[in-house]
Parts: C-alpha cells; sequence; structure tokens
C-alpha cells in the first residue's frame, strides 16, 4: 500500500467537520497537538523541579505551574470544542462527567494549588491525605479526568478523547514513584 492509499484512510480517523476552516486532516492534527500540549510541559516539572525553581525565581513555583497549566487546559478545550458536535448526551455521559468533576474538585479542595501543581517536588511541605477520594484508589485526580473525558464523548470523536487519556496515562505512570514523594522533596 501506498502513502496516497493510505491518506483517505487516515482522514476517516479524524471525523471533522468539512466545513471549518483548515482542512480536515490538519485541523486534527492541530487539535492532536492542543490535546497533547500540557503532558511535555508536566513531564518536565515532574523530572526537573530544581531548573523550574530555578526559572520561577521570585514567584511560587506551583502558582506559576497552575497559571501556564490553566493556558495549556483552556487550549485544549477550545481545540476539542472546534471538532465537537453538540447533542442532547446520553444519561450514561451526564453521570460519568458528573463524577468525573466531583473527583476533581475533591482533589482540588483537599490538597489546594500547592499540592495539586507538584508543590512536593518543589520542596514545600505538604500534608499526606487519607480522606476520600485518596485511599480508595490511586490517582483520583487522572481518574476523575479521564471520567470527565468519557462523558464528554458522545460530543467529541473518540480519537481526541484516547490521545488526552493516554496523556494522563503516561502521567499516572510517571508519577507512580513513592507515593509518598508527592508529599516530600524530589531532589
Amino acid at each position: 500500500m501506498t502513502l496516497p492509499s493510505l491518506w483517505p484512510g487516515m482522514l476517516d480517523l479524524w471525523p471533522i467537520n468539512p466545513h471549518l476552516p483548515l482542512p480536515g486532516i490538519i485541523h486534527g492534527l492541530l487539535v492532536s497537538v492542543f490535546v497533547l500540549s500540557p503532558f511535555p510541559f508536566y513531564w518536565y516539572l515532574w523530572t526537573y523541579p530544581k531548573k523550574w525553581i530555578k526559572i520561577c525565581e521570585g514567584v511560587d513555583p506551583s502558582h506559576r505551574m497552575a497559571q501556564i497549566a490553566h493556558i495549556l487546559k483552556s487550549l485544549q478545550i477550545i481545540s476539542v470544542v472546534s471538532v465537537a458536535t453538540f447533542s442532547p448526551p446520553p444519561l450514561i455521559c451526564v453521570v460519568l462527567f458528573a463524577l468525573g468533576q466531583i473527583l476533581n474538585y475533591r482533589v482540588y479542595d483537599l490538597l489546594g494549588e500547592e499540592g495539586v501543581y507538584y508543590g512536593g517536588c518543589f520542596g514545600k511541605d505538604l500534608p499526606w491525605v487519607e480522606k476520600f477520594p485518596f485511599g480508595y484508589f490511586r490517582d483520583p485526580q487522572y481518574v476523575g479526568s479521564i471520567m470527565s473525558l468519557l462523558g464528554v464523548s458522545c460530543w467529541v470523536p473518540f480519537p481526541f478523547i484516547a490521545l488526552w487519556t493516554v496523556g494522563y496515562v503516561f502521567m499516572m505512570f510517571l508519577e507512580q514513584e513513592d507515593p509518598k514523594s508527592r508529599a516530600v522533596h524530589i531532589s
């Protein structure tokens, strides 16, 4: 099979509205880039926290990470909305999205900005949290995010949901070091 004969099949993987300003495959690739964009940033900060602390000299590194993460999250959302097809969602999607958001809210509520945005990696003394959802399953923030993604899968083409999910699974594996390392400084 030659590349040109594969090309039409590749377009079918990215069900993009043909009336959008960019051709389907280009638009699909741009959405994919934006969907994956936060994960190299998170990898860098998890892997090289001292470098990030130095870059953020004079600014709380967790707060600066949160600011950048919010921009990247906005780009993710805008990009997937550009390929979404909206209709009334099935009940299962509403339930998955709601449960995912409850988990995310609970994690932010318990850990705060410093806990969610790698404060332990940046040398902050964080308490070890065991209240729900912690202690019930690993990585409740990522589980909640994946549940929320599955909740919007009725609107967003599956390849983008899958890419985003792969990013979260990658981070779950990256961060699976000693669980207590999240509450103490990582050198």
